[in-house]
């Protein structure tokens, strides 16, 4: 525990995206309920501030919010959301400036979501590797091509500088500071309250399996969530037609027009998806072959070299 709490300060402004900030701010607020409860001791002491007294957020919810202080105490963490406001504060000479130069005293700085767009306008992130929410990654690589953009981790670390993608990865990117911080204990305790996974891995795509499954016009949603629930059961293309009320030619030609992908390939990613679940809450491998419907372990084995190129094993130790 810090002998002092560390100063977490969220910027806001005009139509910025409600979660992005509250999200981050209550994974913040129960680490200190937890350590609280135990120690009396509060880690964090959280800001959210703005150039106006009041903000209105993109879901209509007003926030008060603190001044911007010219030279008080440095903080430990500024955090910038996104939101449809974003572009605005973008072209706001003194906010940037304002950002550029707190961030000469700021341990770390991060955003959430398109807030990367505000911390690219500041040039801290040129040549650094970033992160925001994976729809407005192609505006974001024009607008900052010096950026090194990778559209596929729920959050990225670069030195002291970290990016988290869209909206609710702002939670991730709270208990990975919070596991920084105070360790990976605390962080699942607040991850276990919030009831939340503590840890999407930084190499994990923003968009699920499940969904982008979701994408397609809706024919297989209900088949998709069976899927899930029945993941040891049989899930062979006769079995699958039959649910979807077709025959298994009309079902596969289907299924591929709707999803872009074949029943088998779908499968085999919702089974994978799965197991790295239960391999981060420290599941065996066995166990998790066998739950996951694989049938083996050497078959979960290959499915993870096709998917992620790293075996199961490997997966489960680094995660």
């Amino acid at each position: 525990m810090p002998n002092t709490p560390r100063r977490i300060a969220i910027l806001s402004f005009p139509d910025v995206q409600l979660l992005d900030i509250t999200g981050p701010l209550q994974a913040f607020a129960s680490a200190n309920d937890i350590a609280g409860a135990a120690t009396r001791e509060r880690p964090y002491e959280t800001l959210v501030l703005a150039r106006e007294p009041r903000v209105r957020t993109t879901a209509g919810l007003v926030l008060e919010t603190a001044p911007l202080p010219a030279r008080p105490a440095p903080f430990d963490t500024l955090l910038l959301p996104g939101g449809q406001g974003v572009n605005t504060a973008c072209t706001d000479i003194d906010l940037v400036r304002w950002i550029k130069a707190r961030a000469r005293t700021t341990r770390r700085l991060a955003s959430v979501c398109s807030g990367a767009f505000l911390l690219a306008a500041t040039g801290l992130l040129d040549g650094r590797r970033a992160v925001t929410h994976w729809r407005r990654c192609p505006e974001f690589a024009r607008a900052y091509p010096q950026v090194k953009l990778d559209p596929n981790p729920i959050f990225i670390r670069d030195g002291n500088i970290w990016t988290s993608a869209g909206i609710t990865a702002g939670i991730d990117l709270a208990l990975a500071l919070i596991e920084d911080d105070l360790g990976r204990d605390m962080a699942l305790a607040v991850a276990r309250q919030l009831v939340v996974f503590l840890k999407r891995p930084g190499d994990q795509a923003q968009f699920s399996t499940t969904l982008a499954l979701q994408e397609s016009d809706g024919r297989f949603d209900r088949l998709h969530a069976w899927i899930v629930e029945n993941l040891r059961g049989d899930l062979s293309l006769p079995t699958l037609a039959s649910r979807a009320h077709m025959s298994p030619r009309s079902f596969s030609r289907h299924y591929a027009s709707a999803t872009g992908r074949t029943p088998a390939r779908a499968i085999e990613q919702i089974r994978v998806e799965a197991a790295q679940r239960m391999l981060e809450e420290r599941a065996s491998v066995a166990q998790t072959a066998k739950r996951c419907g694989f049938g083996s372990e050497e078959t979960m084995r290959r499915s993870f070299l096709r998917q992620l190129s790293v075996s199961p094993q490997s997966y489960r130790e680094r995660f």
